[in-house]
This record gives structure tokens, sequence and C-alpha cells, in this order.
């Protein structure tokens, strides 16, 4: 498994890389027979789902740290069935993982964001969230800010969730494993509407879910080694009203006293699973996260 002191992390911080955006230059198709394809000169990137097979994608690129931003038009009408990811993972039986998954639905029902972040192969840190808005209808960025200190999950910059490092407490927190980002779009029907009750209606195929605008604010993993953005490290003043320091923002990025509020909100009027909360799942009591404030 491939893993990096800290320490040396810093040090190694020193050159400068491009951010992505063109799909071209930074993902590839890694599956699907076709049936993911770069769109719009490199700017966009669909992936189609039939009766045979889904398909998916994965950044050339391995990342430690960053923040990684993806536009996505889910699949419209009846998705139900279907599940369309998001994701940063690496690889292994002891892999970290950091997860937006969008389970689909029948007509006029809305879809279900379930989120999840895995430490040394572990997850069942589930949130499920309903989302403000049709996630079909248009283009919306969702993004994940992954510093030494905090797993942000954002959507249209509203942060919706915040995994903290709480490794002094005796809690696993993803910081050593170099992950890509994947994305997919491939058939579920068996568990992801309605636990598995509704199917995949295949005469609505081929699904199709669109992804644009990739882009990577990271440090990039290479060759043994870690390259950021010149100055990513710097600490700066925090701006008015907010707790933000570095030359990108996101090294030292927590939520600030607002932003806590509007991810609180969020996370009153919209989220429908929180695993913190499930007591018949953790009869011996819920994970030590949980506890910590």
């Amino acid at each position: 498994m491939r893993t990096v002191a800290l320490g040396i992390v810093a040090m190694a911080c020193l050159v400068a890389i491009a951010h992505g955006g063109n799909f071209f230059q930074d993902a590839e198709v890694s599956w699907g027979q076709g049936r993911g394809k770069i769109v719009d000169g490199g700017r966009g990137l669909d992936l189609t789902l039939d009766r045979s097979s889904g398909s998916g994608f994965q950044s050339k690129s391995e990342y430690l740290f960053g923040k990684i931003d993806m536009q996505i038009k889910l699949v419209p009408g009846n998705s139900a069935g279907t599940v369309t990811t998001f994701y940063l993972s690496s690889q292994g039986s002891t892999h970290d993982e950091i997860d937006f998954e969008f389970l689909g639905n029948v007509t006029g029902e809305p879809y279900t964001l379930h989120t999840n972040v895995f430490t040394q192969g572990q997850g069942q840190r589930e949130q499920q969230f309903r989302l403000w808005f049709d996630p079909t209808q248009s283009f919306h960025t969702y993004s994940i800010i992954w510093n030494p200190q905090h797993v942000i999950f954002a959507v249209d910059g509203t942060p919706i969730r915040d995994f903290k490092n709480h490794e002094a407490r005796g809690v696993a927190f993803p910081k050593s494993q170099p992950m890509r980002v994947y994305a997919s779009l491939w058939n579920a029907d068996d568990w992801a509407t309605q636990g598995g009750r509704v199917k995949a209606d295949w005469s609505k195929a081929p699904f199709v879910a669109s992804f644009r605008d990739f882009n990577a604010d990271a440090c990039v993993w290479s060759n043994g080694a870690q390259r950021c953005p010149v100055g990513t490290m710097e600490t700066v003043a925090a701006p008015a009203g907010g707790r933000r320091g570095g030359a990108g923002g996101w090294w030292n990025q927590e939520l600030s006293d607002m932003s806590y509020r509007r991810m609180r909100w969020v996370q009153r009027k919209f989220m429908i699973y929180n695993y913190c909360t499930d007591a018949r799942r953790f009869p011996q009591g819920t994970p030590a996260e949980c506890k910590l404030r």
C-alpha cells in the first residue's frame, strides 16, 4: 500500500501544477465499451447506461489533498435503478474513499444524494440528503475539499457535510493514501430505488449522465512524490467572516461560522439519513466521531 508521512508531504509541496478543466488532458474513460464519450472539445464527458452495461471514467492523476470540483447533470425522467457516482478512492483492501452517489428515482420523485467516507477500508459513515433543486434540469457543482484536517462535501458552494480529523481521539482519517477521481453510471436496481423494489425501466434506456468542467486544485502524487501548487500551504490571514488560509484556500480551509450555519440548515431541512443517529444499526453505540463536536 502506498503511504506517505505527512511531514514528507509538507516538504514536497513546492512545484506548481496546472489545474484540471479538460477531460482529454485530465481523465480517461476506463470502462463501458464506448458508452463513455468526451464531448464539447474536452469540456464535457457523457456516461451512458443501457441493459448491457454502464460506463465510467477516472482521472489520469492521483491526488493527495485538494479541492475537486465537478459539474454534473443527472439522468432525467425515470432514473429508477440507476446510480451516478463521483468520488475519490485509493486502491486495495485498506483503501480510503470519499463518495458522492446519486440514487435515481421514478419520474417526479427526488434523487437521493448519498455520501460516505472510508478510512483504511472501513466505511459505514453514510449520510443521505434530498437536494433543494432538480439535479436533472441543469448542471450543478459538486465539490470535495480534502485537507489534513477536514473532508468537506459541498453542493454549489454550500457545505452539506464536514468529516473532521479526530485521529487524536482514535478516529481514522484519510490522509496518507493518494486517490484518483472516479465517476460512473451503472445499474443498481437491486437496491438503489426504494430498497430495490423499483427496477430500471429499460424501455427508457439509454440513460445518460453528463459531466463537465472537472477541476482539480490539488496536490498530484507521481513517482513516489507529491507536487502541489506553489503557496498551497502558506497560511494567510482569514478573510472577514471566515476561517480560511493558504494561497488556494483549501489547504487550511474549515467552515466559517456562516458556512457552518448553512451546513446545519441543509442537514435540518434535507438530510434523510445519518449513521450517527442509527442506534438500531449500532446497538453497542454509534462510532466515536459521532460523539465529538
